[in-house]
């Protein structure tokens, strides 16, 4: 056992320590700024992984997790401490890694997006397991640092009418013939709908299907079968459901997915982060707008109400079937193409004067580096990955002529790891 004084709480929500002999060790369950005893887990050569035991000074930015599985349920990692901790933290984690990898610095910072910290999470993968000694089937995200489900009975991160389905939903699935057989259940909750996607590895008998007719009708949720890959979901009860959709009022939009496409999962900040980006653009009717992995039109559709001529770009063909889809039911016109933003080339589809950029963890090095130097003239770029969002910046200023006006982070997953950002880019002085 070790005491430690902490410095600094890092994005994932270990405090930052260092020992007697100076070298940092990362303090599990620490705050910035606490005196702590720990015990240490694991000794690596550059850094030392550690659990505070005991807190003997604490934060002012401490605070009682509010739910009663915090710390065994590895679904999050910084319930003890408050949305503005949390939130400098991942400030700071942006700062440092545009500093340390692009060896940039945005000329000012954004206001920190908060939103709401509970009920948020409109998307969720919830694992299953049956597990006898525990009494039956088990509901709900893994246990920190482990393989095994946790053993919950609420979630504060889902929205309430969806916490309070895991009980339900344990009792279901322990009833099922399947029930050893059936490793997940997706969760989708839209603005007026939910929809539980159950993955199921052995067919379902009639007694199944029975059960999961009844779950419906009682909790007026809306069941989806998945035996095989993502591609094979499909709805199953009850025989008409309404699509889900999340609407984006500011612009006068609805946007339509299905339960296993890829959307934001907190609808809340997720309007304020597409209200950000199109201020920041600031479309105007004679521009000629890229919103490049456009998915199902979540920037494109807003920035055309403003008049420009938008063109929405992903690599996955159904997502570009579905946001046509969404452009046509709002009565918007604007274009969706099918292109590979992986490799080199983009440029062949401008000129734009200006760029959406909302890529996956893996950034966007490929169409940054093949941009000419004609345009665009401001890049708005939205990030879930802070590392190759830098190092995107770095090639944007120092090999493409751009400079970085403005960047700041959004709370878009609160008590995780996850940290969403956005910059904006822009040519010359």
């Amino acid at each position: 056992m070790v005491r430690l004084t902490t410095h600094a709480l890092d994005a994932g929500g270990c405090g930052v320590a260092r020992n007697a002999e100076g070298k940092v060790v990362f303090v599990e369950g620490a705050l910035g700024g606490e005196l702590v005893e720990a015990e240490v887990l694991r000794e690596k050569p550059k850094f030392d992984l550690a659990r505070a035991t005991r807190v003997l000074r604490a934060s002012s930015g401490r605070r009682t997790p509010p739910c009663p599985h915090y710390g065994d349920c590895g679904g999050c990692a910084t319930q003890h401490a408050d949305a503005q901790t949390q939130m400098a933290a991942k400030q700071r984690w942006l700062e440092d890694n545009l500093q340390r990898i692009g060896k940039v610095a945005p000329e000012a910072m954004l206001p920190v997006v908060y939103g709401t910290e509970w009920g948020y999470r409109r998307r969720a993968r919830l694992s299953v397991r049956y597990v006898e000694k525990k009494g039956g089937a088990l509901v709900g995200f893994r246990e920190r640092k482990s393989t095994y489900v946790a053993d919950m009975r609420e979630c504060r991160v889902l929205p309430p009418q969806v916490s309070a389905l895991i009980v339900p939903l344990r009792e279901l699935i322990g009833r099922l013939s399947v029930r050893e057989r059936l490793p997940q259940v997706e969760v989708a909750a839209g603005d007026a709908a939910t929809i539980l996607v159950f993955r199921h590895l052995l067919p379902l008998n009639e007694s199944d299907l029975d059960l999961l007719r009844k779950f419906s009708e009682v909790h007026g949720i809306c069941v989806w079968l998945q035996p095989r890959g993502p591609e094979s979901a499909a709805p199953f009860y009850p025989p008409q459901q309404e699509p889900l959709f999340y609407a984006l009022p500011e612009f006068g939009v609805r946007i339509e997915f299905g339960p296993t496409d890829f959307t934001q999962v907190n609808h809340a900040v997720n309007r304020i982060l597409v209200s950000r980006a199109v201020r920041l653009l600031d479309p105007q009717p004679a521009e000629r707008i890229a919103d490049l992995f456009c998915g199902l039109g979540n920037f494109a559709l807003p920035l055309a109400t403003r008049g420009a001529t938008v063109v929405g770009f992903d690599t996955h063909q159904g997502l570009i079937g579905k946001a046509r889809k969404n452009g046509e039911q709002n009565g918007l016109n604007l274009e969706f193409r099918s292109a590979d933003l992986f490799a080199p080339g983009f440029e062949s589809c401008g000129p734009f004067d200006k760029l959406l950029l909302d890529p996956p963890r893996e950034g966007a090095a490929e169409v940054v580096k093949s941009l000419p130097g004609a345009w665009p003239r401001r890049i708005a770029y939205v990030s879930c990955d802070p590392a190759t969002l830098a190092r995107d910046a770095g090639i944007l200023v120092h090999a493409k002529g751009f400079r970085l006006a403005t960047a700041g982070v959004v709370n878009m997953f609160p008590h995780t790891a996850h940290v969403e950002s956005i910059a904006l880019f822009e040519r010359g002085a």
